[in-house]
């Protein structure tokens, strides 16, 4: 089954729940070819042995430079000049006549023939997507591909008609969302007529690499509680709260330790709130880690806090839970949908640094609680949000798209 998979970036250490998905595909039986906009995000000697594999089987658009990406255009023109005056044509449409897009639009065209020109090159008539998806939409109109994509929440919400989510939607053959409220976004985003091809398709994780140890069981009486947060150092994170939530802690004469697995743009406001209220010692920037590294942090740390602005259903989440580190996180969009307050997790209000504070605070007090929802979000995991048979059913819904997957096509 003949299926190509266009993404923005891969591998990214970011995204590694998307190299999973093509591998357990792979596994089901699909020949996934994969085309990345960007080249990974690390040099191939740090990468693990999975993803050294990926990236070399992996076509990177501007990995073969704006030479060859000129020569493939100026082919492709040649052969279907008027296919492809319109395609461009309808790129520039999209912009709505805002001048400062004419460039962007122009580029995603140009990356949209040389991703497009390699499928058909390979004969893949189907492409499914994740953060490429405007990329994708041109291809399918200037190579006739049939395509899907995956819409991860919540960026993508934040302008919808920027993003061009109706027109997404009425040529894809089906959107799979993470969450139901990312269906219900796109849905409100769109014609009716067209809701049927939204599919709730949650991610997951491997409970057999994400599994428990005993770590926590053995750490030294009296010590600092070990906080964890791993993901982009971004604003929607809601990460000065956090900060905010530890200096109160700190005010309280609780020992706590805040570690942070990831980088991004916030990390230099991070440092200097850190230092501005006197909790510098109490937190650890680590920078980005790989996701062997990335397992031993949820190993050692005491309880795993998100306290996000905005988020889909965050794949962190799915792998503290999953090794049983009791989580606290915030009740919005589609977080709720994988913690049940009080059950498997602790949520709290948004923007509350008091209630965050008062909610790590509980599990500090608790043990047994803490033991007890750390147990319960495995649980979770095991029962909603495992890898393989989340990806077994999305590879149902290819299957029910099949036509064009089983043979080699000749494009036109």
């Amino acid at each position: 089954m003949q299926l190509g998979y266009l993404v923005g970036q891969y591998p990214a250490v970011n995204h590694t729940y998307i190299l999973r998905e093509v591998r357990v595909l792979r596994s089901l039986g699909f020949s996934v070819r994969v085309v990345s906009i960007r080249r990974p995000d690390r040099a191939i000697s740090s990468l693990n042995a999975e993803e050294a594999d990926e990236s070399r089987q992996t076509f990177s658009v501007l990995g073969i430079g704006w030479r060859q990406a000129l020569i493939v255009n100026i082919w492709e023109f040649a052969r279907t000049p008027a296919k492809y005056t319109r395609t461009l044509m309808y790129a520039w449409s999209l912009t709505k006549g805002a001048p400062r897009l004419i460039l962007p639009y122009c580029i995603y065209f140009f990356e949209a023939v040389v991703a497009g020109s390699y499928f058909r090159r390979l004969g893949v008539a189907f492409v499914h997507s994740h953060f490429s998806s405007t990329v994708t939409l041109l291809a399918s109109r200037m190579f006739s591909i049939r395509f899907s994509l995956t819409i991860h929440g919540s960026a993508e919400f934040e302008d919808v008609v920027g993003f061009h989510m109706a027109e997404k939607v009425a040529g894809a053959q089906f959107v799979a969302t993470i969450s139901c409220y990312g269906a219900s976004q796109v849905m409100k985003a769109s014609d009716p007529t067209y809701w049927h091809k939204v599919r709730v398709l949650p991610l997951g994780v491997d409970p057999a690499l994400f599994s428990p140890g005993n770590e926590r069981s053995n750490r030294v009486p009296h010590a600092a509680f070990r906080l964890l947060f791993v993901g982009s150092l971004a604003p929607a994170k809601g990460l000065h709260i956090l900060l905010a939530a530890v200096a109160a802690l700190t005010r309280q004469s609780r020992k706590v330790e805040l570690t942070f697995v990831g980088d991004g743009p916030e990390r230099l406001r991070l440092e200097g709130m850190a230092l501005q209220a006197n909790i510098a010692s109490k937190i650890i920037f680590c920078g980005a880690k790989s996701n062997e590294a990335v397992i031993d942090y949820y190993r050692r740390c005491d309880a795993f806090v998100l306290p996000s602005f905005a988020e889909g259903i965050p794949v962190v989440l799915m792998e503290a839970m999953a090794m049983e580190v009791p989580c606290v996180s915030t009740w919005i969009t589609g977080i709720p949908e994988l913690i049940d307050a009080g059950v498997n997790g602790l949520l709290v209000p948004p923007a509350n640094a008091e209630l965050l504070a008062a909610a790590i605070a509980k599990l500090m007090d608790d043990p047994a609680l803490a033991s007890k929802i750390g147990a319960a979000g495995r649980q979770t995991i095991l029962r909603h949000f495992r890898l393989r048979s989340n990806t077994e059913a999305l590879a149902q819904v290819f299957s029910e798209h099949g036509s064009g997957l089983h043979s080699k096509v000749v494009f036109a």
